[in-house]
C-alpha cells in the first residue's frame, strides 16, 4: 500500500480523533467542585490581579482541567462550574475541535470572567456558546496582567488559560462550544 498524501491525512485525522479527549467518564459534582477550588486557588496565587476580576465579576466559569490533543486534527474537552459569588450554580463543558499544523497533548485550566450581569444572563440563557461566534472575550496573557485591574477593565468577558502541562506544538484554526451539563 502506498502512502499518498490523502491517505496520510485520513490516517492522521483518525489518529487525532482516537487520541482526542472525549467525555468518557463524567465527573461528579463534588469532583468538579473540588477541582474548581484547587484551580481557583492556583490562579489567585499565580495571578494576583485575578482576585480583583473575581470580586467584580458577575460570574466566573472555571474549567479546571481541559485536555487537548492534536495531530493535524485535534480535539479538546473539559468540565467545570459557573460560580456566582464563589458558589457553584451550574455545570458546563467545553468541547473544541481544531485543524492545522499541530502535534501533541496538553492539559490546562481556563477561567472565563463574565464581568456584567448582561453577559452572565446571555451566557446562561443560550443553549451553548460558540467560541468566536457568540463569545467575544478579551484573552489575558501574562503581558496583560499589569494593564487589567478593577479600574481599567472595559470588556464584558475575560478569558485566562493557565497551568499548562504537556506539549502541543503548531498553529491551527479552532472552534469550541460551551454547553450546560447536568451533574
Amino acid at each position: 500500500m502506498s502512502l499518498s498524501r490523502r491517505n496520510f491525512v485520513v490516517a492522521a485525522g483518525a489518529s487525532a480523533l482516537a487520541m482526542s479527549p472525549l467525555p468518557t467518564e463524567a465527573a461528579s459534582r463534588s469532583k468538579i467542585n473540588s477541582r474548581v477550588n484547587v484551580a481557583m486557588d492556583e490562579m489567585f496565587r499565580r495571578y494576583p490581579f485575578t482576585r480583583n476580576l473575581n470580586a467584580q465579576a458577575a460570574g466566573v466559569l472555571m474549567i479546571p482541567r481541559m485536555t487537548k490533543a492534536g495531530f493535524f486534527l485535534g480535539g479538546a474537552y473539559g468540565e467545570g462550574s459557573l460560580l456566582i459569588k464563589s458558589a457553584p450554580v451550574d455545570y458546563y463543558s467545553l468541547a473544541a475541535g481544531s485543524y492545522g499544523l499541530q502535534l501533541g497533548v496538553a492539559t490546562f485550566s481556563t477561567a472565563l470572567f463574565l464581568m456584567t450581569e448582561r453577559s452572565l444572563k446571555e451566557f446562561r440563557q443560550k443553549d451553548g456558546w460558540k467560541l468566536g461566534v457568540d463569545l467575544e472575550a478579551a484573552f489575558i496573557d501574562q503581558g496583560d496582567t499589569a494593564s487589567i485591574d478593577t479600574n481599567t477593565h472595559q470588556d464584558s468577558i475575560y478569558s485566562l488559560s493557565f497551568s499548562q502541562k504537556g506539549l502541543l506544538l503548531g498553529a491551527s484554526v479552532e472552534g469550541g462550544k460551551y454547553s450546560r451539563i447536568v451533574r
